[in-house]
């Protein structure tokens, strides 16, 4: 679990259209919020992203950028985010790096799946939410919100 309060780990990753995203960018003009989720278009991930697709305009604004996160394809997050119609864009987490760096990461027996986890970071860089499972848009923006973010 990363610490409340840490400097979040940088990442430098491509979403579903090929764009870069980079968590430098958002440096003194965005709080960023990363929905770690275990698979594209099961059950609970869909919830959870189409969750994040409905309120998105409460995310925007409250200056909030939000992305899912996930080591799957580049075509499946593809198919998945046209299948919904999300506004959050899906990065591509090759080999679970980020995943790794953000304590994202359960191991189960003859492999290791991504444990569905939300981290929100502020405009400076810093950690100030990290929540297993899927909490609710008012929790997350609050716990921002708490921090002046």
């Amino acid at each position: 679990m990363l610490d409340i309060g840490s400097a979040a780990p940088d990442f430098d990753l491509e979403d579903e259209s090929g764009k870069r995203v980079r968590l430098a960018d958002f440096r003194g003009s965005s709080s960023v919020v990363l929905m770690f989720y275990p698979a594209d278009s099961t059950p609970g991930c869909t919830r959870q992203l189409c969750t994040a697709r409905d309120d998105y305009d409460r995310y925007l604004a409250a200056g909030v950028a939000v992305f899912g996160v996930n080591p799957g394809s580049i075509e499946g997050h593809k198919r998945f985010s046209e299948r919904y119609s999300f506004k959050t864009p899906l990065l591509l987490d090759n080999g679970g790096r980020i995943s790794r760096a953000y304590d994202a990461l359960m191991p189960i027996p003859f492999m290791t799946i991504v444990n569905r986890t939300v981290v929100g970071i502020d405009r400076e860089g810093v950690v100030r939410f990290y929540q297993r499972g899927m909490p609710s848009t008012d929790t997350i923006l609050g716990a921002i919100a708490a921090d002046g973010a």
